[in-house]
C-alpha cells in the first residue's frame, strides 16, 4: 500500500509527463500550420496532421488518465522508459494504421 504522499507525486509525474508529450504533439500541428501559411503544405496535408495529432492525443490520454494504483505503475513506467531513453513516440502511435510506414508528414 503506497501513502498519500507517494500518489501525489505519482500523480504530478504523470500530469507533467502528459503535459510535456501534449506540447511534443502540438509541436507537429505548429509546424503544419507554419507549412501551410508558407505554401508548402495544401489544406488537406495539414488536416491529415490534425487528424493524426487528434489520434496521438487520446492515446495518450488514456495512457495518462487513471486513477489510484493504476497513476502509480504508469508513474513508474514513465521513469523506467526515462532511465532507459526508450521513449513511447506518441505521435507515431497517432499515425494511421496506412500511413505508420510513411514519413512524418510535417517534416
Amino acid at each position: 500500500m503506497s501513502t498519500k504522499a507517494e500518489r501525489q507525486a505519482a500523480r504530478r509525474m504523470v500530469a507533467a509527463y502528459h503535459e510535456a508529450q501534449l506540447g511534443v504533439l502540438i509541436e507537429h500541428v505548429g509546424r503544419a500550420v507554419d507549412r501551410f501559411r508558407t505554401g508548402e503544405r495544401d489544406a488537406f496535408e495539414v488536416d491529415a496532421v490534425i487528424h493524426q495529432f487528434h489520434r496521438a492525443a487520446r492515446q495518450l490520454w488514456s495512457f495518462c488518465a487513471l486513477s489510484g494504483t493504476q497513476m502509480e505503475s504508469t508513474a513508474h513506467l514513465i521513469q523506467r522508459m526515462a532511465d532507459d531513453g526508450d521513449p513511447i513516440d506518441w505521435w507515431q502511435r497517432g499515425a494511421s494504421p496506412n500511413a505508420r510506414s510513411a514519413k512524418d508528414p510535417d517534416a
